[in-house]
């Protein structure tokens, strides 16, 4: 990119300390989006815009009022969650507490999260809310959500350390004859041991021909003698996720095994060499795919090379052939290459990584370096 739209994407691009600023970032976005309200229904987003970790309720804000409106199970917890909210509790239909609400406010653009809005919820909107007129709005929180403050990142670097932890711990777990669902159980509860509230997501455990799989999860397989063995696994701290895959090795591996595991090692390392402010996703993913297709792996690399994550284990910056993203700093993202071969095996390497104003920190600290077990 030119360094001029380098310097626009980083200028809009700061990240927001606490509510009251996510706040008035996001009306400051309502001219432009042609709306006088936004009802955001999205879970994590209204978990980003208020604080509160229920899991029910809507939130309605305007240009000078913010509304949270839940149920009897959760009106203490959002009381106190969500200070800078008027929270009101909704008895039957959730939509009819805020068609009072809009009728009352004036509303007459609303905007919606068109993602995350069913037809279903479109069609019982509207039923309540009569004639306003909705806005389809498209990643409009999401957008926020990509730069990350800094009690995001100490969050996302605890779990981080977490995930680290399990997985020493879990080494003492894997041999011949353990089944791939022992070794997710494992590291669940070592997570938990560690102080996370739970895993960040279902966990991949694929040991020997089912490593192929780039997304196999826990199966009742049996460890195998020489084989590998992929766990791709996080922690969920406070909300906030880890993303971590380490590839091992049960027994001896042949030259085949080694040769792979050094390209995607080799792929991972130059690929966080390479990160920095003013990058595109284009050229980020570039940086790990044109290792492994230099030695003629290319076609078995299929996915992309990195990820945003935070609240949510797949935001939206993305490090792939398709992206649009451009790195700025706050942006933390995983670094995930690997090699798939089916009726073989595969290897990922992938670490989470803290884009920085002169390149990155990296978040993961597990071994890298292929474990024979």
């Amino acid at each position: 990119m030119k360094e001029e739209e380098v310097r626009n994407v980083q200028a809009a691009a700061k990240p927001l300390q606490g509510i009251p600023g996510r706040l008035a970032r996001l009306r400051s976005e309502f001219p432009a989006l042609g709306i006088d309200a936004l009802l955001i229904t999205h879970g994590p987003n209204r978990r980003y815009m208020t604080g509160f970790t229920g899991s029910a309720g809507m939130a309605l804000i305007t240009e000078e009022d913010a509304f949270l409106v839940t149920d009897f199970r959760y009106m203490t917890q959002a009381k106190d969650q969500a200070p800078e909210y008027s929270v009101i509790q909704h008895e039957v239909q959730i939509f009819q507490t805020i068609a009072a609400l809009t009728g009352k406010l004036g509303v007459h653009r609303l905007g919606l999260e068109s993602r995350h809005v069913s037809l279903q919820q479109s069609g019982q909107l509207q039923a309540a809310l009569g004639p306003l007129e909705y806005v389809h709005t498209e990643d409009v929180i999401e957008r926020l959500r990509d730069v990350k403050d800094e009690d995001e990142i100490r969050t996302i670097s605890e779990a981080a350390r977490m995930t680290d932890a399990a997985f020493t711990e879990v080494l003492n777990y894997i041999r011949p004859g353990v089944t791939e669902r022992r070794i997710a159980a494992e590291l669940e509860y070592q997570l938990r041991l560690a102080g996370a509230e739970s895993g960040g997501f279902a966990f991949i455990v694929a040991s020997g021909e089912r490593s192929a799989l780039p997304h196999g999860l826990a199966s009742d397989k049996e460890i195998g003698q020489d084989e590998f063995v992929t766990m791709d696994f996080g922690a969920n701290v406070r909300g906030y996720l880890s993303d971590i895959t380490r590839t091992v090795f049960v027994g001896k591996p042949s030259e085949r095994h080694k040769e792979l595991y050094a390209i995607v090692l080799e792929a991972n390392m130059k690929t966080i060499a390479g990160l920095r402010p003013g990058l595109s996703g284009r050229e980020g993913d570039r940086l790990g795919r044109d290792v492994i297709a230099s030695y003629g792996y290319g076609e078995q690399f299929g996915h992309g090379l990195g990820h945003g994550f935070g609240l949510e284990i797949h935001e939206q910056i993305r490090l792939s052939r398709e992206s649009k993203s451009v790195l700025v700093p706050g942006h933390v993202i995983t670094v995930e290459p690997g090699i798939y071969i089916p009726g073989f095996g595969g290897v990922r390497i992938e670490d989470d990584v803290l884009i920085t104003d002169d390149g990155v920190k990296v978040l993961t600290f597990s071994p890298k370096e292929m474990i024979l077990l």
